[in-house]
């Protein structure tokens, strides 16, 4: 009897952890609210940038909206290090910190491991249309808008049949004029914005 109730309490035991499992994978995949003052900015527009960004222009221009405290953001740092590795001699990165209550760009550069600029800009979010993190804009070298959108369509950049961000990048640095993305790229999922903590 006792062999019995021990291997129930684990199987319950077992259930709950795959329930919560399920339940954290289903939240995940449901959008970001939309909020109310949304402005939607499309491909093919032209983004106002800062003084700091405005002035280069030999290369696309690839921004990480980024939040340290939202989970997804973190989740992703190991997908956005393999980009930078792989896209960075032909691409300028910047990551945009949208929560800059507590972080200073060195703390930032620390989490990532990696030398690049760092902008306190949330109008910047607004300008590309991004109104939860992480997300990715990526400007063509006149700071034009080919992509604003997801990642990948798993939590953990996983699968590279969707590695939206990847796939834009190769796009644009091959003259591809347009590519479609469906709606796991362009709907925004992850933490929402202007605290990034939901």
């Amino acid at each position: 009897m006792k062999k019995v109730l021990i291997i129930s309490w684990l199987l319950f035991l077992l259930s709950a952890v795959g329930v919560l499992f399920w339940y954290n994978e289903w939240v995940y995949h449901l959008p970001t609210p939309v909020p109310e003052n949304y402005k939607p900015v499309s491909q093919g527009s032209m983004i106002k940038l800062n003084t700091l960004l405005e002035a280069d222009h030999t290369k696309p221009l690839f921004l990480h909206f980024f939040n340290p405290d939202c989970p997804c953001s973190r989740f992703n740092i190991a997908n956005f290090k393999s980009l930078v590795k792989r896209y960075g001699d032909r691409v300028k990165f910047v990551i945009v910190v949208i929560n800059n209550d507590l972080y200073s760009a060195n703390q930032i550069r620390n989490k990532f491991d990696l030398d690049l600029p760092i902008v306190f800009d949330s109008s910047l979010a607004v300008s590309c249309g991004v109104y939860s993190t992480p997300q990715a804009a990526l400007l063509d070298r006149y700071h034009v808008l080919y992509y604003r959108g997801n990642y990948n369509s798993s939590r953990y950049c996983t699968d590279e049949k969707t590695n939206y961000a990847k796939i834009a990048l190769e796009g644009l640095l091959h003259n591809r004029e347009k590519i479609s993305f469906n709606q796991l790229a362009l709907r925004a999922y992850g933490c929402r914005l202007p605290k990034c903590t939901q």
